[in-house]
């Protein structure tokens, strides 16, 4: 089952100027997909795999990040 849930945040504007640029140059990529991305890569990055409970939080934020990264809906 696939679940989305919506956020609201505010970014800043340079962000947001570089996400549009970005999104402008690239049409097959939308907000929600960089936006997927960029969270599941950062928990990637700052996560730990290292007990059970943290390594299935890990295995589901890289599977987020591939499936983002390659498009994969399901």
């Amino acid at each position: 089952m696939h679940t989305t849930v919506s956020i609201l945040a505010e970014i800043p504007e340079d962000l947001h100027e570089s996400i549009k640029n970005y999104l402008e140059n690239h049409p097959d990529w939308d907000q929600d997909r960089v936006f997927s991305a960029a969270l599941s890569l950062f928990l990637l990055q700052n996560g730990s795999s290292q007990t059970p409970e943290t390594q299935t939080s890990y295995r589901r934020a890289a599977r987020v990040y591939l499936d983002a990264l390659f498009n994969y809906t399901a």
